[in-house]
């Protein structure tokens, strides 16, 4: 017997596409409105309980978003095989609160520019998440490192989603 949990896992697959030599796309659809999932993209207390994947083994030690048009954010892994902690920086160029958020990837010439978009339909909210890289080199890099990952972050949100929905009945994401 699965719980509802489990079944929605089952139905909400994450789909990574490639759409070009440069371009990354990845869908899923979460069991939550659009502003809850919203929230767990743009306030760092819950970005920071989803967006690193357990078996990668790292820990983000700093996570400083300011979500606001020509805002920007820092994000600071540490991996225990690494002396130096990594860090990923940009800004944002729209923020359009529950539609859509984009950002651009500052700390090398090869970061990709990312467009989050959040579609509720029914109560449900479709997340498609776009990278355009300025190289294919650049995006066949990313598909080996942190691109691979994608299914397993997506599955936290998720998590996260559901455990804050049983806890406060899905009314309020940072109650309880």
């Amino acid at each position: 017997m699965t719980n509802a949990r489990e079944g929605s896992a089952a139905v909400n697959q994450t789909a990574v596409n490639r759409k070009s030599d440069r371009e990354l796309v990845v869908t899923r659809t979460f069991d939550a409105p659009v502003h809850i999932v919203f929230e767990a993209w743009s306030k760092p207390e819950l970005f920071k309980l989803w967006w690193v994947p357990k078996s990668a083994g790292m820990s983000l030690v700093s996570c400083d978003m300011d979500i606001r048009t020509g805002g920007t954010y820092r994000l600071v892994f540490r991996h225990p095989a690494f002396d130096q902690p990594m860090a990923f920086f940009g800004t944002y160029k729209e923020v359009t609160p529950d539609k859509r958020l984009v950002w651009t990837n500052e700390e090398s010439d090869q970061g990709a520019v990312t467009t989050v978009t959040f579609e509720e339909h029914a109560g449900k909210t479709l997340v498609t998440l776009h990278e355009i890289y300025p190289t294919s080199a650049a995006l066949d890099e990313a598909i080996a490192g942190s691109a691979e990952g994608l299914p397993e972050q997506f599955a936290q949100l998720d998590e996260l989603l559901a455990d804050r929905a049983d806890r406060v009945g899905g009314d309020d994401l940072l109650a309880g």
